[in-house]
């Protein structure tokens, strides 16, 4: 029985037992449509029967509200993705401001100027400004190192050459040949002093700048033996006591055995030229005092106060006028810097005792 809407819905081709919903695609009027039947068994006063509802669409109208649906939503994406970007845009151009202007401090910068940079910055970025001050400052520190050194190295190697013109200007205006010899020994010998500087200067600069050596296991017993019996002769030259007593353990170390000697040698001049009119013997010894090797030197000259022991390290540091460079102690403090090691000086009531201590390889410890 009909009771309400359209007379003759679209025949969606489902049979008397067919499901309560069904979904279908049909024809009505001449047009596809979606056909949607919904059957429920309904009993009214001494009547039961079957209640169907059918809902119909036309595919041209379905098609047109999702086309339309579909519009909205690109119209909406758009402008959302217009306004995304107009932030991100705005966003970024004010938050890298700060980047620019630390852009533009370090490129009107010249290589004089390695001041702090005191820009602004965000807070993401202040690592990197205070990683650039702490870089600028170890450069500038770098570049007064390298004029303090230079000027010192002028002045230390002026009196020299000046030494070594005079001497080579008068040289040839003496006639008397006993003189004349003893013009050449001050001349050889200054032009001895000179050299001596020379490469003292350069080892400094050396040990302070060149890549940590590959070093190899060595017996410190033999280099500080070798040394000895080369400098022995000097000493020996000038009416001046020296011995050498070398430990009866084995001492390897690791080393380089240029620089190592290079260290033992700058102790025993600087003993034999600043122990004084009172200097009558240099000993070295070697032991074992701990994990380390230790190598030391001994006169009964001068000696150095006990304040003084840090400044002796020092670069030029001389504690009095002589006849140093004021480079010896230094080349030993960098010396064992590289070899992991440390130099201290002992006073004595008489004399010093100047010690180095290098650790000892693996295989002696």
């Amino acid at each position: 029985m009909y009771i309400t809407g359209y007379a003759y819905p679209p025949v969606s081709g489902g049979r008397a037992g067919e499901d309560r919903l069904n979904y279908t695609m049909a024809e009505y009027r001449g047009e596809p449509v979606r056909v949607l039947r919904m059957r429920e068994s309904t009993t009214i006063g001494n009547l039961t029967g079957d209640t169907i509802v059918t809902v119909w669409q036309r595919d041209s109208d379905r098609n047109a509200f999702a086309a339309a649906l579909a519009r909205r939503a690109a119209a909406l994406i758009a402008s959302l993705m217009a306004a995304l970007a107009l932030v991100v845009w705005f966003g970024v151009k004010i938050g890298l401001r700060p980047l620019n202007d630390l852009q533009d401090a370090i490129q009107h910068r010249s290589p004089d100027d390695l001041r702090d940079i005191r820009r602004p910055v965000p807070a993401e970025a202040f690592g990197i400004v205070a990683t650039l001050n702490r870089l600028f400052g170890q450069v500038r520190q770098s570049i007064e190192d390298h004029q303090v050194f230079i000027s010192n190295a002028a002045h230390q190697l002026r009196n020299p050459a000046s030494a070594l013109l005079s001497l080579a200007e008068v040289l040839p205006d003496v006639s008397d040949p006993q003189e004349r010899r003893l013009r050449e020994r001050e001349l050889i010998a200054a032009a001895r002093k000179s050299a001596r500087l020379a490469n003292q200067l350069l080892s400094l600069e050396r040990l302070r700048y060149d890549e940590a050596p590959a070093f190899d296991t060595l017996e410190l017993n033999a280099v500080a033996a070798e040394v000895c019996s080369d400098f022995a002769p000097t000493v020996l030259s000038r009416d001046i006591g020296f011995g050498f007593e070398p430990s009866t353990t084995p001492l390897h170390v690791a080393g380089d055995t240029v620089l190592l000697a290079e260290a033992i040698t700058n102790l025993l001049e600087n003993a034999l030229t600043h122990g004084g009119g009172g200097l009558t013997a240099i000993r070295v010894s070697t032991m074992v005092e701990g994990r380390f090797a230790v190598l030391a030197v001994e006169d009964d000259g001068t000696g150095i106060p006990e304040d003084s022991a840090e400044a002796a390290f020092e670069r030029f540091g001389q504690l009095s006028e002589g006849q140093g460079s004021g480079l010896g102690l230094a080349i030993v403090k960098d010396v064992l810097r590289r070899h992991g090691g440390q130099a201290e000086l002992v006073p004595q009531d008489k004399g010093l005792i100047v010690k180095i201590k290098i650790p000892l390889s693996a295989s002696t410890v």
